[in-house]
């Protein structure tokens, strides 16, 4: 009697696998989700990173602007003197103390930093009109939309009473995510000695009150 003799699971496998198991191994996807994940994890990441290091930088921004107006309204109203033989006078280092303390949530100044600027500088001058006070930012060379801060021509002489004011600040907020490095920074020297950063400028223009 003839027997005929079919192939074993084990046989086939020690032999070429079967088109079955083929076909299964071409649909499996295990695995495919880690997969899709390590392709897509660093760009993901990278725009989460620009949009957290973007409101970061704008909320510094609104925090350097409310000092600006905070300070300009005590130099206004006598508050904050200098070289006015009172006890509301602040020398230009104690000044920047005080400016340090208004935005300490968020921005840290260290000692040195309040006595001699690196990323904050502080530029309180008096005018005779409003229409003297500049209205540019700085630059060296001039004539450059991104060339660095200017900060030969700033100074701290507040004026007294009824004179014309400017408080102007500037902060430099360095950029941390390559991926918004070139949309929010307007600071990019050209021999690429400093990196990009986004310079944070808040000005107030006032006139005293007369205070005694």
């Amino acid at each position: 009697m003839r027997r005929d003799h079919y192939p074993t699971s084990s046989e086939t496998a020690a032999g070429r696998p079967s088109a079955g198991r083929m076909r299964r191994f071409l649909r499996s996807r295990d695995g495919a989700a880690a997969i899709e994940f390590a392709i897509l994890a660093i760009p993901y990441f990278l725009i989460v990173f620009a949009i957290i290091e973007t409101f970061v930088a704008y909320t510094g921004e609104q925090l350097v602007g409310n000092a600006v107006d905070t300070l300009a309204r005590k130099l206004r109203t006598g508050n904050i003197t200098y070289a006015h033989s009172s006890a509301t006078d602040k020398d230009r280092t104690a000044f920047r103390q005080a400016f340090c303390n208004e935005i300490s949530i968020l921005i840290k100044c260290s000692l040195t930093e309040a006595a001699t600027p690196d990323k904050l500088w502080l530029d309180v001058r008096s005018f005779t009109t409003f229409a003297a006070i500049p209205t540019k930012v700085p630059r060296t060379p001039a004539t450059s939309a991104y060339g660095e801060l200017d900060t030969s021509g700033m100074g701290y002489s507040p004026g007294g009473p009824k004179t014309i004011n400017m408080l102007r600040a500037y902060y430099k907020w360095d950029v941390i995510t390559d991926l918004i490095r070139p949309y929010i920074s307007n600071v990019r020297p050209a021999d690429g000695s400093r990196p990009y950063y986004f310079l944070i400028v808040e000005t107030a223009a006032y006139q005293n009150e007369d205070y005694p």
